[in-house]
């Protein structure tokens, strides 16, 4: 008697193979085609928007940031009408480098102190609002104080060389500050000539500032910079509250949080004199100062 296997092999159960059959020409020439892809459906343009504005909110958060200045507290270095693209990352990012100081930063990360003599863009107090500009000039730790308006860190006075006055036409963003620094040019335009001075810092960092002559700010107590803070100064020393005088709103800033910082300036990428109308497009160049574009810092 013959062993019989309880259950066969697979192979044994499957009909044997048909002949295939030839194929048409036309259904080869099918079969050879690839099949057409779906087209990728385009966004629609309030997605498109979405996206536009999150790419830059991106970009003013965390890469650059353009500002505007609208006062002569940094001349002779900035003038009023100039535009400039400020860096986030140098000092970090708190809520106040997200647009609207958004709170979803609890505190700064990536920090890094600014140099003695950086630009920077921050928020004055008391309100930590309102974005100004001014330069650094203490630093935690420093003491910083006026003497007969020459600027003292440390107890050593800051070297201070005068220079030929620095002149700026009157346009629709500037007016002399007083009547004895106004001065008419050879073609007969009207101009400010102010008494400008080449500052230079311990590390060796030069810079113009404008001493209009005495005034009450140009003799203070000496004030050390505590930790966290910066004592930041205009480059137009009588025409700048900044942190000589207490931190009120509208008024002077006082001593600067670091986690204020916003930016560090960088270059101008545009300037006017005010001049321009905005139904008179030709005016947009003519009211321009291209002569102060592209200026670093």
């Amino acid at each position: 008697m013959t062993d019989t296997p309880e259950i066969a092999p697979a192979e044994a159960l499957l009909p044997p193979a048909a002949e295939a059959a030839p194929a048409s020409p036309a259904a080869a020439e099918s079969m050879s085609q690839p099949k057409p892809r779906k087209e990728k459906k385009e966004d629609s343009f309030p997605v498109f928007l979405i996206k536009l504005v999150l790419i830059v909110a991106f970009f003013r958060s965390f890469v650059f940031s353009p500002f505007n200045i609208p006062s002569e507290s940094m001349l002779p270095r900035l003038e009023n009408g100039d535009y400039l693209l400020a860096a986030k990352w140098p000092y970090g990012y708190s809520k106040y480098s997200l647009p609207f100081s958004a709170p979803l930063l609890p505190f700064r990360i990536l920090s890094s102190q600014p140099a003695r003599g950086d630009v920077v863009i921050f928020k004055a107090p008391p309100g930590n609002n309102v974005d100004y500009i001014k330069r650094v000039i203490g630093l935690p730790g420093d003491t910083v104080q006026m003497v007969g308006g020459v600027l003292q860190i440390n107890g050593n006075p800051v070297s201070k060389r005068k220079l030929d006055d620095f002149v700026i036409r009157v346009s629709a963003n500037t007016n002399c500050i007083a009547p004895e620094f106004e001065a008419t040019e050879a073609d007969g335009a009207a101009s400010c000539h102010y008494p400008q001075f080449r500052e230079t810092l311990p590390e060796g960092k030069s810079y113009n500032v404008l001493d209009l002559g005495y005034r009450p700010q140009d003799d203070t107590a000496p004030v050390i910079v505590p930790q966290g803070q910066l004592f930041l100064m205009g480059d137009n020393r009588d025409n700048s509250l900044d942190s000589r005088f207490p931190a009120i709103e509208g008024g002077g800033i006082g001593l600067v949080p670091q986690d204020n910082l916003v930016g560090k300036a960088m270059i101008v990428m545009w300037s006017t004199d005010g001049s321009a109308n905005w139904f008179l497009p030709w005016t947009w160049f003519t009211s321009a100062r291209f002569n102060r574009i592209g200026g670093l810092f």
